[in-house]
């Protein structure tokens, strides 16, 4: 069952958009440390990173970047509005029940910052009863992990608590391709999150549910020093000793009631960002960004058909705030209503969208989307979706001193996709066209003008292929060119992602995994260093003690293999993780 597509409950089968899921199970299997390291499993998927654990990093969804993605926590958006997106470097695996992923423009469904897909992070509900537990892990970089889980649920109530603490020495985020990570001082990485959920039933058809959640993390990172032609002077950056720190709220409060004509939802999320640089060699030497999102919320999911099909009608108000010096707020009041129908024996689906967005500083927006699946025999069917996307400029990308542009004007995206799946293998073809794409070029963010283009496929296969032998491949071709023919850097063209899993020995899990990156140029029109054209095989050893223990481990980049996702930018040697859990 997922959420995200139409914030409606749905089985993922009558789901038409392209959707994919990172369960429970596999986070267990494959012990991620960060969300970003799941992501990449997920064909159309990429990231660059600027170092290792905690320092910048940006996620791609079919080469749009991060800042098109909306990404969620518990429904919670998570995308600062003092930055350009989601803050994916201190997204952190704790207590996640799956991780859904919506690939394509879901601003008919979501609202701004849709406009590439949707990530939603769903962290797990009490279990009836009492339950916990407690997991450690020490591994390279002197890197040290534990994570913790408290629950408890009985008829009425329920109450779960996840706290979670990372600690590395790390690695210089910076260092020439030539140059041993040695020779540079460490950059070190502390991340605390915790997130708590309460739940209320009075009766069964009313209930009230809140949560609260924090990240806390503490970066040393390599301040970037430039020459007069604007080159990165990396032997000079990789021993600055620049800090940030972080803090991040998200909090929200939920009354569901349920009854036989409708379940109704009114819902208060905040968002609150809290940001600090410190870097000895800039001006001003110490810089905060501070921000916040209010959405107050209701919708309601009407079932009709026999359950055979259901309409969601919703209004939201947001109102989005940048202090410090900015001191900047905008505000969008929005409405929508989604329909889902199944015909011809429940074979044919059928999804349509609308959205209609007003804000008070850009003009108003309505947005829609449409797709169909058909179920051809049981296990073959074809699904096809089109939608429309607004992204607006975030306040960082309007206000700020040395980036901003206050002449910036928002994106428009129009893309559909096409999708055949029979038993575990997928096929996808998708095209996407950006009116007015925001980029940063020549010391500011602008606007590209015309349309840039994003096309290409998607191959992927997700199965048993004989009994204990799990096989999970793919491949994906990119390419994203502005409305001249030239390539836009960072993204890759071509990537294999793969996955063997082996489950016959008792007790024993044993998992090889990694990827093939292809061309990768740092630079728009194919510029700058070439980034791609390496291989990483990962593995994981998992073992059953008991009922309550249970140990692992993990090796990552297997043959030491040396690559960089940005320019002068480090990225982890071969590096070993042992874990242990306890679960009662």
């Amino acid at each position: 069952t997922v959420t995200s597509a139409t914030k409606t409950s749905q089985s993922i089968k009558d789901v038409t958009s392209n959707i994919d899921v990172i369960t429970s199970e596999e986070i267990e299997a494959r012990h991620f440390t960060t969300v970003v390291e799941a992501l990449n499993t997920i064909p159309g998927v990429s990231f660059t990173s600027s170092g290792g654990i905690g320092q910048q990093t940006s996620v791609r969804i079919r080469g749009m970047k991060s800042g098109k993605t909306l990404v969620l926590i518990d429904g919670i958006r998570y995308n600062d509005p003092t930055g350009e997106g989601a803050s994916f470097e201190h997204l952190m695996i704790g207590d996640i029940e799956r991780i859904e992923v919506i690939k394509g423009a879901q601003s008919s469904v979501w609202g701004a910052d849709a406009s590439a897909g949707v990530i939603n992070i769903i962290t797990k509900n009490a279990k009836e009863g009492t339950h916990g537990s407690i997991a450690v892990e020490y591994g390279s970089f002197d890197t040290k992990k534990v994570n913790a889980t408290i629950s408890h649920k009985e008829k009425n109530f329920d109450a779960k608590l996840n706290v979670s603490r990372l600690d590395s020495d790390g690695f210089s985020a910076m260092a020439p391709k030539d140059k041993d990570l040695g020779d540079f001082e460490d950059d070190g990485y502390e991340n605390t999150s915790a997130d708590l959920k309460l739940g209320y039933n009075f009766n069964d058809s009313n209930k009230i549910s809140a949560s609260y959640g924090i990240i806390d993390a503490k970066t040393n990172y390599d301040e970037g020093i430039y020459d007069s032609s604007y080159n990165l002077d990396s032997l000079t950056s990789a021993n600055t000793k620049a800090k940030s720190k972080t803090k991040n709220k998200f909090s929200s409060i939920n009354y569901e009631n349920i009854n036989d004509f409708a379940t109704t939802n009114i819902y208060f999320n905040k968002s609150v960002f809290d940001r600090e640089y410190i870097e000895p060699l800039s001006f001003p030497k110490k810089r905060n960004y501070n921000g916040s999102i209010d959405e107050y919320g209701i919708k309601s999911t009407i079932p009709y058909f026999d359950n055979n099909s259901f309409v969601t009608v919703g209004a939201d108000y947001k109102e989005f705030e940048h202090k410090n010096e900015f001191n900047k707020k905008y505000s969008s009041k929005a409405g929508y209503i989604t329909n889902g129908n199944k015909f011809n024996n429940n074979n044919t689906i059928i999804t349509e969208s609308i959205r209609f967005d007003a804000y008070d500083k850009f003009d108003n927006k309505t947005t829609g989307k449409v797709g169909i699946k058909q179920y051809i025999i049981d296990d073959l069917n074809v699904s096809s979706n089109y939608g429309t996307g607004y992204n607006v400029p975030t306040s960082f990308q309007l206000y700020d001193a040395s980036n901003g542009n206050e002449k910036l004007e928002p994106e428009k995206t129009k893309g559909y996709d096409f999708q055949v799946e029979y038993r575990g293998l997928s096929a996808t073809y998708f095209k996407t066209k950006v009116n007015n794409m925001v980029a940063w070029e020549s010391g500011k963010y602008n606007n590209i003008e015309g349309d840039s283009k994003l096309k290409g496929y998607e191959l992927a296969y997700k199965k048993d292929i004989i009994e204990d032998l799990f096989l999970n491949l793919s491949y994906s071709h990119l390419s994203v060119k502005d409305k001249d023919g030239k390539h836009l850097g960072r993204n890759v063209k071509d990537s294999i992602k793969y996955g063997v899993d082996y489950y016959g020995i008792s007790k024993l899990h044993m998992s090889v995994f990694g990827e093939y990156v292809g061309s990768r140029f740092d630079r728009d029109n194919e510029g700058g260093e070439q980034t791609g054209n390496y291989t990483l095989w990962n593995t994981v050893l998992n073992y059953d003690i008991n009922k309550t223990f249970s140990t692992y481990l993990k090796v990552d980049n297997i043959f030491n293999k040396y690559y960089q996702t940005v320019d002068g930018y480090a990225t982890a040697e071969r590096s070993a993780y042992v874990g242990l859990k306890a679960s009662f």
